[in-house]
């Protein structure tokens, strides 16, 4: 695979109800995250507010190319001179009841390059934790990829991870990029067998930012931002509360894998 490294950032958060409190702590995290020479820095779904209900995302929706949110990715992006990745941001859609669940992509000019809405929606029940996307989140019904150094990119985000198809309609990544906000049951049954099952379907780098700890509202999230070769290791790990992983992606480590196992080339479908 052609391509230059690319040293990449999974910042790991646990977001709040206050967007001006999170943005700020994501601000602190992306400045430990360019001290460390990334080129690319993924922030977690839900980094700009996870508040104690649902509906709180409602109020603080965006419209699309105006807001705190997007702002704040924006001038991140060009202050550091790096592509920065937002998570999810909630933009009003036609639906006044529920809102598009966007991961936008910002150049390190800080224009917008991407923007993805989640495609599949979160629903789990068990016990006290109960769980439902579609009541305040509209689905997204297009894959997005976008081009970086290493080669390109494609955009998820969260419960996307359990649907190997929408990887596969990526068509050849370098690297897939999956912002979250796992819940401590889901996360430690299935989050890392999930992220090293499509890194070694696809051949290819993955990145998972994740919001990861006990928040205010005493919801628990499950953490574990990390960075999965094509092989399937676990090349860095962040477990627990805030925190930055930096590792690169290498595309030769890409064309290595591909060349001694070359499953990615053996699709018929």
């Amino acid at each position: 695979m052609s391509g230059g490294v690319l040293r990449v950032a999974a910042i790991q958060m646990v977001s709040g109800g206050d967007v001006a409190a999170n943005l700020a702590r994501a601000d602190a995290l992306l400045d430990a995250a360019a001290a460390q020479r990334a080129q690319l820095a993924l922030l977690p779904e839900y980094f700009g507010i996870l508040g104690a209900r649902a509906t709180d995302k409602l109020a603080a929706k965006e419209t699309d190319g105006e807001g705190p949110q997007q702002a704040f990715l924006e001038r991140a992006a060009r202050q550091r001179r790096m592509i920065v990745i937002g998570g999810s941001v909630p933009l009003a859609g036609d639906d006044p009841a529920r809102v598009r669940s966007a991961c936008l992509v910002y150049g390190p000019d800080g224009a917008r390059i991407a923007r993805y809405d989640k495609m599949h929606l979160f629903r789990y029940a068990d016990g006290d934790e109960n769980y439902d996307e579609a009541r305040t989140i509209a689905p997204g019904e297009r894959v997005v990829t976008f081009d970086a150094a290493c080669g390109r990119v494609g955009l998820s985000i969260c419960y996307d991870l359990r649907f190997a198809e929408l990887y596969r309609a990526m068509g050849d990544v370098a690297l897939i990029v999956v912002p979250s906000a796992f819940t401590y049951a889901t996360g430690t049954a299935h989050w890392e067998l999930l992220l090293r099952a499509r890194a070694v379907e696809n051949q290819c780098y993955v990145l998972a930012a994740a919001q990861g700890g006990t928040h205010a509202s005493g919801r628990r999230t499950f953490g574990h931002s990390l960075l999965v070769d094509p092989w399937g290791d676990v090349i860095a790990c962040h477990e627990q509360g805030e925190g930055v992983v930096v590792a690169d992606v290498d595309p030769a480590r890409i064309t290595e894998v591909r060349h001694k196992l070359p499953a990615y080339s053996h699709r018929r479908l």
